[in-house]
């Protein structure tokens, strides 16, 4: 028997969740693991720009990497899949189009697409796709798995309660004093072993509004890319629901910091790329040079435009 009355906790949304009828995991890189042993995934090819949350999967499953490089237009090059060998492509800041993907499913099949920065482009059928919430939304973990590849094994729920003060925190004082916090969670999930999403995070995740959340996502983009396309070195398209405005310049690094000054924060989402590849490479200079501009549902165009005009002035 559940406990009866004492104080009352979280409201029970009843909202639509997207993605409800996927597989709610805990974390992204799980979602990954789950499709390693589903599809019983011995050898794969993956992007030199990738974060390294992905590495201890990687390691801990002893698969057999190859990695391949991606282009300035944020596409992957012409490779040659190898017997028995699967695909992992990142839908880098959403820049790859319904379209792009079923050529890459017809070409080359074993594909896995990782939309962990494309939320709202909807999966295509029988393609193995995954979704990382937190990227998102306010919640600390969570994620969505598209597979026909099922494993036959029940997982126990992840609970988030111990995870939520950075949230909460921030909601009602300042980013910063919660930053620590925040990372700290991101390494949580370095260990953390494959299981079902926690009944927070999915009970906040019905919660969502999420017609307006994609609605002011791309409008926000779209005020970026009107005042910094004509200096931005990449050829972009509006997603829908975006991520984050890339802007790749030159300096971008420099300019980043001048930004943080000024209390705009702009990551650089994958520092570890620095230290793998060469400054030479293409992948080098993108995860130096790209400065992600925030475009999230917590802004309108007043702050857009505060940014843009930061932007201009260093």
């Amino acid at each position: 028997m559940k406990e009866i009355g004492g104080y009352i906790e979280f409201e029970t949304f009843r909202s639509a969740m997207f993605y409800d009828d996927g597989i709610k995991l805990n974390c992204g890189r799980n979602a990954f693991a789950y499709l390693i042993e589903s599809r019983n995934i011995k050898k794969i090819c993956f992007p030199k720009m990738m974060c390294d949350s992905n590495d201890k999967v990687l390691s801990d499953y002893d698969l057999d990497v190859r990695y391949y490089s991606i282009g300035k237009d944020l596409k992957m090059e012409d490779i040659t899949l190898n017997d028995d060998e699967w695909l992992y492509v990142v839908n880098y800041y959403g820049q790859l189009s319904d379209e792009y993907i079923r050529l890459l499913k017809q070409k080359y099949d074993r594909l896995i697409i990782d939309n962990a920065q494309a939320y709202f482009q909807r999966p295509a059928a029988g393609i193995d796709t995954i979704y990382t919430c937190r990227k998102f939304f306010g919640v600390s973990d969570g994620a969505i798995l598209y597979t026909d590849s099922k494993l036959d094994r029940e997982f126990p729920y992840d609970e988030s309660y111990k995870r939520i003060n950075f949230l909460v925190g921030r909601f009602e004082r300042t980013a910063s004093e919660f930053y620590s916090e925040y990372a700290a969670n991101n390494d949580v999930f370095f260990d953390e072993p494959l299981k079902r999403m926690s009944k927070l995070t999915e009970n906040l995740l019905h919660g969502i509004d999420y017609d307006f959340i994609e609605k002011r996502r791309t409008e926000n983009f779209g005020y970026y890319h009107e005042a910094l396309a004509s200096v931005n070195k990449l050829d972009l398209n509006i997603p829908s629901g975006a991520f984050m405005y890339p802007l790749y310049i030159e300096d971008g690094a420099r300019i980043k910091e001048k930004l943080r000054d000024m209390k705009i924060y702009t990551p650089t989402l994958w520092p570890n790329v620095l230290d793998m590849c060469n400054k030479q490479d293409t992948e080098y200079d993108l995860a130096e040079n790209i400065i992600p501009l925030p475009c999230d549902q917590r802004y309108s165009y007043d702050e857009i435009n505060y940014v843009i005009e930061a932007i201009k002035n260093v």
